[in-house]
């Protein structure tokens, strides 16, 4: 058996052209075609589905990262679009995180990891 990657992540919902306007306006980033948004490596497939509920149950389950240049310009600009934070944007020893809802109460949080970080990566 060959290694496996994670190449594309299902986001059901049941108002998909919404979510998918939403996470079109939170991050800018590309429709790739089929539905899929581009986040780098993985891409993202908003989808309708009738076996979600408007809001999701247990939003903990999962948590989409999202790694950005400027956590702080993305925060105001996430502020801004009036999202509903989960954790204010805060300073921890790796980086800068915050987590927000999106319109379907997934948890979708923003990392910007400190030079620190990797540097200690690059040590290990």
């Amino acid at each position: 058996m060959g290694k496996a990657v994670i190449g594309s992540i299902l986001l059901g919902s049941a108002d998909p052209e919404r979510l998918r306007a939403w996470y079109i306006a939170a991050f800018g980033p590309p429709e790739t075609g089929y539905g899929f948004l581009g986040f780098g490596d993985v891409h993202v497939l908003v989808d309708g589905r009738n076996d979600v509920s408007g809001k999701n149950p247990e939003p903990g389950r999962y948590i989409l990262n999202f790694h950005v240049e400027d956590a702080r310009a993305s925060a105001a600009h996430l502020s801004e679009l009036g999202a509903e934070w989960l954790a204010e944007l805060e300073e921890r020893p790796d980086g800068w995180f915050g987590t927000v809802l999106d319109p379907d109460g997934n948890y979708v949080q923003i990392i910007e990891l400190s030079d620190e970080y990797f540097a200690r990566q690059q040590d290990d």
